[in-house]
């Protein structure tokens, strides 16, 4: 996402993004960081070619630029294929009595651009208000065969549907593999796989936006909001995984901003470093108190920094029963409250994490950010999001300058970009 004019942020070219040591890494993230309406996603509507394609079953190869896919029923792109789609194709999932499922057992490459993104989704008369909460069709699920992923620049939105025992993700053994789950809008499982997801918009979905099960991962300068109505997080990580999620905003997901568990004892560990995202409204839709911002459980290894927690349910929250591994840090939080209720839920207990720096309150009102176009009053619960906000930071906002710079620590991560970059974008950028 763009940063505010006063802090730094991550290269978000990415021809640049893939430098071993690139410009972000040696500055560290040095202050908060928020995100405004048009950060990513949502782009110019350029005018789709009048052709159209229409597709169903198994599909590979390109989907060229501007064109309008028109999916008939289920997707699958097989093992040892690659499917790629350019900059301003709109897929429509256009097949309201199957909902398709988008089954990736070779390779996605979803590559939009910032005035021109990938659009997946429905048709437009199909997003009403009664369908906020997607459940349209399914979501991007990978078997364990897929090694790569980019979705870079897309705008995935209004699925979540709900599995069958027809569905091709219960056949196959994907996700949950049961009937009656809402799938996420992208489940990844490969302990050996590359999954990148940066600069995109995910939206109005049933349940969890990201599901991760395995893989070197970077989730970065994206825009996360309407997902979860009764269950869910926006980031969902899982053993297995080891990744970066900075520079995201998380707006009002049914439970957790960033769900951390070593749950499913795969190798490698768990470990994520999460740092200067902004996490708005988390955790109020879910009728039990599990968390509501960021929760980390069963020995995840997280290094958690310069985070923005604005009207969420909780602190940065700990499972005490099976809290997470001991070498976890946690700095430089930044705490604000509009209610009581919410300050109150804040402060510092064997379950709320208090971490070294952290910018907290106990009464109602105090560290007000100072977004550009937001209003702090607006109902905690609510999960619909209007376009027009704009959470970058004011000039004069107290979170500037609050954070902690971060080069020693995330030096760590150095390898972490090069380990992740693909096949694909080899070929791209050399």
């Amino acid at each position: 996402m763009k940063s505010n004019k006063s802090t730094i942020s991550i290269q978000k070219d990415f021809s640049k993004m893939w430098k071993p040591v690139s410009a972000a890494v040696l500055a560290g993230a040095m202050f908060f960081t928020s995100c405004s309406k048009d950060d990513n996603g949502g782009g110019t509507n350029n005018p789709p070619k009048k052709d159209s394609t229409s597709v169903s079953g198994t599909v590979s190869g390109t989907w060229k630029k501007n064109s309008v896919v028109i999916v008939k029923g289920h997707l699958e792109i097989p093992s040892g294929s690659s499917l790629t789609i350019e900059e301003g194709v709109q897929v429509l999932m256009s097949d309201s009595t199957i909902k398709p499922e988008f089954i990736i057992k070779g390779n996605l490459y979803s590559i939009g651009t910032a005035t021109n993104p990938v659009k997946i989704s429905v048709p437009d008369a199909w997003k009403t208000t009664a369908n906020a909460w997607g459940a349209l069709w399914g979501g991007l699920t990978a078997g364990a065969s897929c090694a790569e992923i980019v979705l870079n620049y897309t705008d995935l939105s209004y699925g979540g549907a709900v599995t069958t025992e027809s569905s091709p993700s219960v056949k196959g053994g994907l996700y949950k593999a049961a009937a009656g789950e809402h799938v996420p809008a992208l489940y990844f499982p490969n302990i050996n796989g590359k999954l990148v997801v940066t600069n995109s918009t995910i939206h109005n979905f049933n349940e969890d936006a990201l599901y991760i099960e395995g893989g070197s991962v970077i989730i970065d300068n994206n825009k996360f909001y309407t997902t979860g109505i009764e269950n869910g997080e926006a980031v969902n990580l899982k053993s297995g995984v080891i990744a970066d999620v900075a520079y995201n905003l998380i707006y009002s997901p049914n439970t957790n901003g960033m769900k951390l568990s070593n749950s499913g004892d795969r190798t490698p560990q768990l470990y994520i470093v999460g740092y200067n995202n902004t996490i708005v409204n988390a955790g109020w839709r879910r009728p039990t108190t599990k968390g509501g911002s960021i929760w980390v459980e069963k020995s995840a290894h997280v290094d958690i920094y310069n985070n923005l927690l604005v009207n969420d349910r909780y602190g940065v929250k700990r499972d005490k029963g099976n809290p997470e591994d001991s070498r976890s840090k946690f700095f430089n939080t930044y705490y604000y409250s509009y209610t009581q209720t919410g300050a109150d839920q804040f402060q510092p207990t064997a379950e709320i994490i208090a971490g070294t720096g952290d910018v907290i309150s106990a009464k109602a009102g105090d560290n007000d950010p100072k977004f550009v176009n937001y209003p702090l009053s607006n109902d905690n619960a609510n999960g619909i999001f209007d376009t027009n906000w704009d959470f970058h930071l004011q000039s004069g906002s107290n979170a500037l300058g609050k954070g902690k710079q971060i080069l020693q620590e995330i030096l760590q991560m150095v390898l972490l970009p090069a380990a992740l970059l693909t096949n694909q974008q080899i070929r791209q950028h050399t």
